[in-house]
């Protein structure tokens, strides 16, 4: 004989079971692996690969002119030595600029036609090492002072950013500019500028 209370009973815990269910799987997220090099773009802001593509066009463009064989020239054909020094983000986006400065160091070291020299921040923690190793080392492993190879050129820039949005699409302009100083002299060897230009569009609210 059926039981109807019994029914609704059994009916509203299944419900229960099944709504758990869905909101354990809902708040589950779903990862997948992906290539490095793989261009994923979700909020249209600047990213991994806005930076990787910039820093290698930009070195490409730099070292293309002719600073580098002027210098080989005049220096018995030593190469520069060059050091990445402050690039600035004056976009109104949180850019890790040390990312960037990062993919600039890589494509200045893989090109080979440079030298590259540690940032200011890292000579100082290899000083402190250093001073420690005076201390504490033999004198066969010891590392001297005074030995440090001087950068011949500065690498500095900044990246600017223009923005302009209504009713759910909104254009990204971004600018870097990246300028390479003779350590010598203070006079400019190249000026390099990169435009990228996104045109992001928001899904409309479905009721």
């Amino acid at each position: 004989m059926r039981n109807p209370k019994s029914e609704r009973i059994v009916f509203s815990l299944v419900l229960l079971a099944a709504l758990v269910l869905l909101q354990h799987c809902a708040s589950t997220p779903k990862v997948e692996r992906k290539e490095v090099e793989t261009t994923i773009d979700l909020s249209g802001r600047w990213n991994d690969v806005d930076s990787r593509m910039v820093s290698e066009e930009m070195i490409r463009d730099c070292l293309d002119h002719p600073w580098v064989e002027r210098f080989k020239e005049k220096h018995a054909g030593k190469i520069p030595t060059v050091v990445v020094g402050l690039v600035r983000n004056r976009s109104h986006e949180h850019i890790n600029v040390q990312t960037f400065v990062k993919d600039l160091e890589r494509a200045l070291i893989n090109s080979g036609e440079v030298r590259f020299v540690a940032s200011s921040d890292e000579r100082r923690q290899i000083r402190e090492e250093r001073l420690d190793m005076a201390r504490h080392a033999s004198d066969e492993t010891m590392k001297p002072p005074g030995e440090e190879v001087g950068a011949d050129f500065m690498l500095i820039g900044t990246i600017n950013t223009i923005r302009d949005e209504v009713k759910g699409k909104a254009v990204m302009f971004y600018q870097v500019n990246l300028e390479l100083i003779d350590m010598s002299n203070n006079i400019k060897a190249w000026i390099g500028e990169k435009k990228i230009k996104k045109l992001i569009k928001r899904p409309k609210m479905r009721l």
